[in-house]
């Protein structure tokens, strides 16, 4: 005599018709997903090529990459982009989470032209940032030359920030969209205060879409080139920068070495990221 979940498993079970049915989409998934990373793995594979012709494989090493390591220009142009990364996340987390509040608690006048300055960033053209970029850093706010290290990368820094943090107020605000007000309530009834309410009930609701956002933030300061192109000077360049320029004179092993370095990262921090967004999830599921 079969059980209620067995006589459920076979209900759900697949048939043949259904997959055969499935081939079609399956080929479809497998098709995009080549067209997405085999390029990438093409360039980390010749990567390893022990010939300067990216073009023909003659044999595998990993001298490319102890040059690049070794090349101080290259190290310091990542250490420039970590570093504005790190910054632009703090400080988009925390524009971006403030913005988020206040679109989503608050009713004012000129809320739709606010919103919609918000989203300008994310649908405006990145060649037209980094021209206006360009244009406000030349004559509205010179940013001083000769400045010690990181203060010289305050302009980057504020380029990437004013492109990032509306990604992560979006993030935010569609996680409070869940949010249920009467625990605020509940808080103030209990006798909590505003600060008290917002950082123990508010934020830890925020805290996913924080990390995203994060996660958002910093990906695309570290990965961007358009705009930084336009902002950075002779002594503040980031590793996007400096990949393009070696790209310029020939497309070598060394070049496909420096951005597999800057894949791997990004793809770590990508997946550290999305850990951590599961793993709070996953403790406020138990709770």
């Amino acid at each position: 005599m079969t059980t209620l979940s067995q006589r459920r498993a076979r209900r759900e079970r697949p048939g043949p018709l259904e997959y055969t049915k499935r081939w079609p989409l399956r080929v479809i998934v497998l098709a995009t997903l080549a067209f997405l990373y085999l390029p990438l793995i093409t360039l980390m594979v010749f990567s390893f090529n022990t010939s300067r012709r990216n073009v023909v494989w003659q044999g595998f090493t990993t001298d490319w990459y102890v040059k690049a390591f070794n090349n101080e220009s290259l190290l310091q142009a990542f250490v420039n982009s970590l570093t504005i990364a790190f910054l632009c996340t703090i400080i988009s987390v925390i524009l971006g989470a403030l913005a988020a509040v206040m679109l989503w608690r608050f009713r004012f006048p000129g809320k739709t032209a606010v919103e919609g300055s918000m989203a300008l960033p994310i649908v405006v053209p990145e060649i037209c940032l980094g021209v206006a970029m360009l244009v406000f850093f030349a004559r509205v706010l010179p940013w001083p030359m000769g400045l010690p290290w990181p203060l010289n990368l305050g302009a980057i820094t504020i380029a990437h920030v004013s492109f990032s943090f509306p990604f992560v107020s979006t993030v935010v605000r569609a996680r409070l969209a869940s949010f249920n007000r009467e625990l605020e309530e509940a808080a103030k009834d209990l006798g909590a205060s505003e600060w008290r309410t917002f950082w123990d009930v508010l934020v830890p609701h925020m805290q996913p879409g924080l990390i995203a956002g994060a996660l958002l933030a910093f990906t695309l300061s570290l990965d961007d080139f358009v705009i930084t192109f336009f902002t950075a000077g002779p002594d503040t360049i980031t590793f996007p920068v400096k990949v393009y320029s070696m790209l310029r004179f020939s497309v070598t092993p060394e070049v496909n070495a420096a951005s597999t370095v800057l894949i791997l990262v990004t793809v770590v921090l990508t997946a550290v990221g999305l850990q951590m967004q599961n793993r709070t999830e996953a403790d406020k599921a138990k709770a």
